[in-house]
């Protein structure tokens, strides 16, 4: 197994590319932290962990409280007494241009996306730092890279995430601490159901972004937990500061 007997943590482990990469996380021999304000998804993610014989624990709280993020990797260090992969996958998108996009509603992307980043990151570190390495993996996106449209606040906060993954992996490369992000394309995720849904029309717009990638469909949850497993592993050894695109051809198109 690629990470038996090393402890992971996981944020918007309740649902998602979260859920997945934290199952398989676990399948692969890691204990999982698992985090999430979404204390029901966060026991369905238990429940699947524990069918599947794998060990974990639930913490329930919001991403972008410094406390929270605090408190869970104590936690998880007094439990486990080490740290090896910080996988910060919650997020929170509402769409909209810079002209219509509530104030409440940007800061709410910036705290969880950004926010949560930098503060899951800033309580891991100093762990990681103390073992001598670790491998810390963020959630990008491949809009944040090409662009779109009509969702302002979560593309910027994707770019800026890129730019603090890159930044952290040269702060800390000389620690044994690995950064990288995951630039996923659109994912069957309950987040990508409800950003169609925000449309009075959702069917035209999920066919043109199904129908914008090479590949024609949609990404799995567990297509990009895979890359997130190898970006945890010690297949990654020499691999900081980049971008995995996991995006069915978006890009390339």
């Amino acid at each position: 197994m690629r990470l038996a007997g090393r402890t992971a943590i996981v944020t918007g482990a309740g649902s998602g590319i979260g859920r997945a990469s934290a199952v398989l996380f676990a399948k692969e021999g890691a204990f999982v932290a698992l985090v999430d304000r979404d204390g029901a998804g966060l026991q369905e993610t238990l429940a699947a962990i524990e069918g599947a014989k794998g060990q974990a624990s639930v913490h329930v709280g919001d991403v972008s409280e410094a406390d929270f993020a605090k408190d869970t990797v104590g936690d998880v260090m007094a439990r486990r007494g080490r740290l090896d992969v910080l996988m910060v996958a919650a997020g929170f998108s509402c769409g909209g241009t810079v002209l219509t996009t509530d104030p409440a509603d940007w800061d709410a992307v910036f705290r969880t996306n950004v926010g949560g980043t930098w503060l899951w990151s800033r309580a891991a570190v100093p762990e990681m730092q103390r073992q001598g390495g670790g491998s810390i993996i963020t959630l990008a996106s491949q809009l944040a890279i090409a662009g779109g449209k009509g969702n302002s606040a979560y593309i910027a906060a994707k770019g800026a995430i890129i730019s603090l993954t890159r930044t952290m992996a040269l702060d800390f490369a000389t620690d044994g601490i690995r950064v990288n992000a995951i630039a996923p394309g659109a994912i069957d995720t309950p987040m990508l159901r409800r950003s169609f849904a925000r449309h009075a029309d959702p069917e035209p717009v999920r066919e043109a972004s199904r129908n914008r990638h090479a590949m024609k469909r949609f990404g799995k949850a567990e297509e990009v937990a895979e890359a997130a497993l190898h970006l945890a592993s010690d297949a990654s050894s020499f691999t900081t500061g980049t971008v995995m695109v996991v995006d069915g051809g978006w890009l390339a198109a």
